[in-house]
């Protein structure tokens, strides 16, 4: 159930974020910016690890630094509570809604888009490693195609 894996390193990271975003949302707006420098750090860290932009890894983190910087203008502010709780459900139960939604992008699914897909992407357990290591291979005539 719990997915406290505190020897990865990338576990300390999503760990640190949901921190200074509940100090952000707990009023003190020092907490926006860090959640945004870190997630930058957090995006070089895995492109120069993965050595790829394309990387699942480097695309959740990518998407993760685009929300965080659009929700700081003040009056999109309250777009910071959805990664808030998402990103203390990914520190302590594992389950990423960015990387389920990344996952879902024309690019990274092997299925077609489906309402099936889509209940499987968000309602099923969190996997160890990644959302894609979860999802179902693809059918025998949609991988020839």
């Amino acid at each position: 159930m719990f997915m406290i894996d505190y020897k990865q390193v990338n576990w300390w990271y999503w760990f640190a974020t949901a921190c200074v975003l509940t100090v952000g949302v707990a009023g003190y707006q020092i907490g926006f910016v860090l959640a945004i420098g870190l997630s930058a750090v957090q995006l070089v860290h895995f492109t120069l690890r993965e050595r790829s932009m394309t990387a699942f890894t480097v695309q959740v983190r990518f998407w993760v630094l685009v929300y965080v910087l659009a929700a700081y203008p003040e009056p999109l502010q309250a777009a910071y509570w959805l990664p808030v709780v998402g990103t203390w459900a990914r520190a302590i139960f594992g389950y990423c809604v960015m990387a389920r939604t990344v996952s879902l992008l024309p690019w990274n699914r092997r299925l077609p888009f489906s309402l099936g897909l889509l209940k499987k992407t968000y309602l099923s357990r969190p996997v160890r490693g990644n959302i894609m290591q979860g999802l179902p291979p693809a059918p025998l005539a949609a991988a020839s195609t």
